[in-house]
């Protein structure tokens, strides 16, 4: 078995799936917030 030496990994991938991950997630948010909104506007 290979021996582990910590912080040798390129983690560029993990990082920019990440990175996209939480700017789905905000925008996805923004957009529920924002047709929440626009039904309790609608519904008055």
């Amino acid at each position: 078995m290979a021996e582990h030496k910590h912080g040798e990994m390129d983690i560029s991938v993990q990082e920019a799936t990440f990175a996209g991950f939480v700017s789905f997630t905000k925008w996805a948010v923004i957009a529920i917030i924002a047709i929440l909104i626009f039904m309790a506007l609608v519904n008055s």
